[in-house]
């Protein structure tokens, strides 16, 4: 069993192995922040179905980085791979109504700053938090075979294993609502 240890002495040179991990970690980061603004400024659908895959990819990035690669892979397979997806296919299914929404162009002048400030403000909470919080570093427990993932997908974590079929299926049904809308 590998034990993580942190070193307190200095920081990492970039090019070491550490420095590269940061810096990839810093990219998965800046991944699931682009994707998350594409997916929120894009003006068509599809752009922002894109974004919302870019944004997901990012997050299974992230959650590799924090020891989790089966939580990365579920992320991939049932986010990326199929809710997108089925979104991508509603809004394909729908027709598109630009004759009402053609007049409805016009936003509130202080939507765009106040949720520029709303948005400073807990990314500053958060930066705080994040430095003010004395992280401790846990061992890894467990063999991380896949047997043993199986096993314990199937018999201790059988609930969240119906959780996302769950997930599966209401991202089916709003698919299917959507299409139903665009038709009528």
């Amino acid at each position: 069993m590998q034990t993580l240890v942190c070193q307190p002495a200095g920081a990492p040179a970039l090019f070491s192995a550490e420095g590269m991990v940061g810096v990839v970690f810093l990219l998965t980061v800046a991944l699931v922040v682009a994707g998350a603004m594409i997916a929120v400024s894009a003006r068509r659908l599809v752009r922002a179905v894109s974004g919302l895959a870019v944004c997901f990819t990012g997050l299974a990035g992230v959650y590799y980085f924090l020891l989790s690669p089966f939580l990365a892979m579920m992320q991939m397979l049932i986010y990326v791979g199929a809710v997108s997806i089925l979104i991508a296919f509603g809004i394909m299914m729908a027709t598109p109504e630009e004759q009402q929404t053609a007049g409805m162009r016009h936003r509130a002048t202080l939507a765009g700053p106040l949720a520029f400030s709303v948005a400073a403000l807990i990314f500053a909470a958060l930066t705080v938090l994040g430095l003010k919080t004395e992280w401790q570093v846990f061992p890894r427990q467990g063999t991380f075979d896949i047997k043993a993932v199986g096993m314990s997908l199937l018999t201790t974590h059988g609930f969240v294993f119906e959780l996302i079929s769950v997930v599966l299926l209401l991202a089916i049904i709003g698919a299917l609502v959507l299409a139903q809308r665009g038709r009528n």
